[in-house]
């Protein structure tokens, strides 16, 4: 690999803040880190996410009376990302729903930013909005209840 190749990628890994860099380019390898390999490293731990089959249905909470439960006629729509919760388009536009909105399959609920990112989080069932459980602007985590719909 040319030397001038290595020279900008240092400059990237410098210029983007990113702790570690590895580029396969046929049967050459280049691996930067501004760690040393023998140095201590600060160890991270993630917890797992939990089963597909959450994300639709509401985790019970911590504990009496910390959050609202879904009774057996109503279905949660839980946030399918972590990410930034917002209620509307843009700062100013029009809500996408309301509680006491009939809502359709396929329809816009919300948008949740992730990594700059806008997605549109729809609804995957017909109903009624019974309650609204982010505000907007909150930060959101994968599986967080968001929506009860009746």
């Amino acid at each position: 690999m040319d030397i001038r190749k290595v020279k900008k990628l240092i400059e990237l890994l410098e210029e983007s803040g990113i702790s570690e860099l590895e580029i396969s380019e046929g049967e050459e390898t280049v691996r930067i880190s501004r760690h040393p390999r023998g140095g201590a490293q600060p160890i991270m731990q993630y917890q797992a996410a939990p089963a597909p089959a959450a994300i639709t249905q509401a985790a019970a909470p911590a504990g009496p009376g910390t959050g609202p439960k879904a009774g057996s006629d109503e279905h949660t729509i839980a946030s399918p990302m972590v990410g930034t919760y917002y209620s509307a388009a843009s700062p100013g536009a029009k809500v996408f729903v309301e509680i006491g909105s009939e809502i359709t399959v396929g329809q816009t609920l919300c948008i949740i930013e992730a990594m700059k990112m806008m997605n549109q989080i729809e609804s995957d069932k017909a109903g009624r909005i019974t309650a609204i459980l982010a505000k907007n602007g909150d930060p959101v985590e994968f599986g967080q209840p968001l929506f009860i719909v009746e």
